[in-house]
Parts: C-alpha cells; structure tokens; sequence
C-alpha cells in the first residue's frame, strides 16, 4: 500500500517489499485508489527489482482483508497494514474503507523484447526462429541453443552459475549466451536465473513437437523392397 502508486506503466513499492516480490511471498498488495489504475494482465516496472505482473484486481472493503492477506501483502500482522494504511487514506479508518485489492507476481527484469510475451506462434515463426537459432550454433564451437533453452526450462530462477556449471561452462560466456537468445525474445532474467518467456515456452513446445511428428513421419515410411 502506498500513495497514490503508479505512472503510466510504473507501479511504486517501498524498498522494505521488494524482497518479498522478487522471491513470491509477497503477492498482494492493497490500494487506496479511487478508481483501478491497473489491468489484469498489465506489466507495470517496479524500479529496481524489474516488473509485476497483475493477476487480479478487485475493489474491497478493509473490514474484508485478512490476516492472512495482509501477510500476503508483506506485512506482519493485520495491525500493521491498519496503521500503513492510515497516512495513505488521510481520513478515519472504519471496515467500510474502500481498497482495490491486487493480485501479481514478479515478471523478471523488464528488458523485454518486443513480441517476448506473445506465445501465438506460427509455423513460420517457428521457422525463422530455428534459422536464427542455427546462425547462433554455427558459429559457436558446438551447438548449444536448444541445449541451453531446455536446461532454463527445466531449472527457472536458478542462478547462472549452477547452469553453466551443469554444462561444464564458465558463468560469464554462458550469460552472454543466454543474453542472445534474449535478445530473440526467448528468456528473460530474473534477480536469480532465467526462465523461458511466454513466447521461449511455445517455441521449445512447437520444435518438440516438430520433431516428434518427423521422427513418427519416418517410422511410418515403408522401407525399400517392402510390401
């Protein structure tokens, strides 16, 4: 909760919640707004932690939240969150005070490319992106874009250094790596780690099922001399 609490595309948090934010136990956060001032869906920066997502937003009555809610919010009791909320509201609390209760979780840092969270890919998109993927291999030692994909997948928000030493890499090549195929709209970076991005998931979705289907293709294929 804090004044006010959002610019265009800026939603403001005292330092003492960003912890909270960037590891998931603060998921909450209850605002004294007269009318919402964010969508669900909106990514809204949050200097310097990177951005929130917004899951749901609701109007409420302060009488409604919970201890368990404020908790949730990042505060230690519902006491606590009574007296933040008093300066922000500048009048006499009641149960009957009105908030917008909002839900979100951290997005990663920000620095996204343009199309990074659009996962309705086409078979050309799928196309174009294996060619690049293919340009990064061919002039690497070996290929490793698939390889590196699939290990962020499977591990998210580990730090960079576990996964470069999975891969028996040094950490600083392996995040300039990792910076490329971000560049491609395919990760995105957290605190700690990376994960896929909406558009990395469908992508690593889409190549596995290509795959597949080619390995089915050729088994299905009669072999020469057959009946």
């Amino acid at each position: 909760m804090v004044p006010g609490g959002i610019g265009s595309d800026v939603l403001l948090f005292q330092k003492r919640f960003h912890q909270g934010l960037v590891d998931g136990s603060v998921t909450l956060t209850f605002r004294a707004w007269a009318t919402p001032r964010v969508k669900v869906g909106g990514r809204y920066r949050v200097h310097p932690i990177g951005v929130v997502q917004v899951d749901d937003v609701r109007p409420v009555r302060l009488g409604d939240v919970t201890e368990a809610d404020a908790l949730a919010a990042g505060f230690t009791s519902l006491a606590e969150m009574w007296a933040y909320v008093q300066p922000v509201v500048a009048k006499k609390l009641s149960a009957q005070t009105p908030l917008f209760r909002v839900a979100l979780h951290h997005g990663g840092d920000g620095d996204r490319v343009e199309g990074a969270l659009d996962d309705r890919l086409t078979a050309d998109d799928v196309a174009t992106l294996r060619v690049k993927l293919a340009s990064l291999d061919a002039r690497a030692d070996e290929p490793w874009t698939f390889e590196v994909l699939r290990l962020i997948a499977k591990r998210p928000r580990v730090a960079a250094s576990q996964l470069a030493k999975r891969l028996g890499r040094p950490t600083l090549p392996f995040k300039v790596d990792v910076r490329k195929l971000k560049r491609l709209g395919l990760t995105q970076s957290f605190e700690v780690g990376y994960e896929l991005s909406p558009k990395g998931r469908a992508f690593l979705s889409l190549a596995k099922r290509r795959v597949k289907a080619r390995a089915t293709s050729r088994k299905a294929r009669p072999r020469a001399g057959g009946k």
